[in-house]
């Protein structure tokens, strides 16, 4: 069932940090009768992820929830060292790095769900009955409103590719993840070599004018929305959308040409102690009640709800919207030689500005 790892997984297993090296806060059960604790291992920063666990705890109040929250690195890394050495590690595993989960989920590591009310998800949001995928996250391209006048601002790629050339104002004032250091960058990147006829173009442009590289989505938009940037590139749109709904200098683009969408998957480890509080929980967030409090208290779209939840913000028709199916094709960007040569092509292109 165990694939051969890369010397790199291997080493980086060999350093890995236990779960004592993530954040994690303690919620007791709410009653004296106490009944399991369920302990979530996640990428989603405490504060927006809490309504979910309040609300839950509200309807069963003897269950205790430990949230342990880590990088997408860190947690990977973690996760592959217990899932091989089939050793407990969570209950519940949620996080946006989709082609580590599927990995794992690959290997066997997963529990079948299939108990869970999950019917309403569409195909490409769930796999073999282990993993589901919980939002809709689309990746935008931001833009300051001030700084480009709304008969210049792209609708697609191609605009944006003929805009970068047309003068050196975007010269350093273009933004995107740097792939060597953040994951979802690195997959929205190859994603992006996979289906767009115009990323070779996008790359010369991206070198030419000194395109600058950042860890997180939170850097990006600090800088567009005060103009040390004037475009962040295949920035996650749950944040941005969040972000420009407090913040009126930013504008987003979901590109007409295409929009890729991923999800937060959730799976259940199969050495998981409390796998029956595990699916309770993954039932509560498919429930009404549950897709709820994702949208209107998590500011994020819902997997059911899928385009309808983003219709007032298309550039394109809902055609455009491409999610990320949840599917072996998703192993490709893990194989170690396919990424080496993919980010040596990225550093010759993009020749890059690193920001700080």
């Amino acid at each position: 069932m165990k694939s051969a790892l890369s010397n790199i997984a291997i080493a980086a297993m060999l350093l890995a940090p236990t779960l004592s090296h993530a954040a994690t806060t303690e919620f007791p059960a709410r009653r004296e009768s106490k009944g399991a604790t369920l302990r979530i291992a996640s990428v989603t920063d405490l504060p927006v992820f809490r309504p979910m666990i309040d609300a839950f705890q509200s309807r069963y109040p003897d269950i205790a929830i430990s949230y342990e929250e880590s990088t997408s690195d860190t947690l990977d890394v973690v996760l592959e060292k217990a899932c091989l050495e089939e050793k407990d590690f969570a209950d519940l595993v949620i996080s946006s790095s989709l082609p580590r989960q599927i990995w794992f989920v690959n290997e066997g590591c997963a529990e079948p769900i299939d108990e869970v009310a999950q019917g309403g998800l569409p195909n490409w949001a769930q796999w073999r009955n282990e993993i589901n995928g919980l939002t809709y996250e689309p990746a935008v391209i931001v833009y300051n409103k001030a700084a480009i006048p709304p008969d210049k601002v792209p609708r697609n790629r191609f605009d944006l590719i003929d805009l970068l050339r047309s003068s050196n104002t975007y010269n350093g004032k273009v933004g995107t993840y740097d792939i060597e250091r953040s994951g979802v960058g690195y997959f929205f990147a190859f994603e992006d070599s996979e289906q767009a006829s115009t990323w070779g173009r996008l790359l010369e442009s991206f070198g030419r004018n000194r395109v600058k590289l950042f860890c997180c989505t939170g850097e990006i938009l600090d800088r567009v929305a005060d103009g040390r940037l004037l475009f962040g590139y295949n920035v996650l749109g749950s944040y941005a959308l969040e972000r420009m709904r407090k913040d009126n200098r930013l504008g987003i683009i979901m590109p007409s040409d295409y929009t890729l969408v991923m999800s937060r998957t959730a799976f259940i480890p199969k050495t998981a102690k409390a796998k029956a509080a595990a699916k309770l929980f993954i039932d509560f967030v498919l429930s009404r009640e549950g897709q709820s409090i994702l949208e209107d208290k998590m500011n994020f779209t819902s997997s059911l709800r899928g385009a309808e939840g983003l219709k007032d913000q298309l550039t394109g028709g809902i055609d455009s919207l491409r999610p990320i199916a949840l599917t072996p094709a998703l192993l490709v960007p893990l194989d170690q030689e396919k990424k080496r040569t993919f980010i040596e092509q990225w550093r010759q292109s993009v020749n890059p500005d690193r920001g700080p």
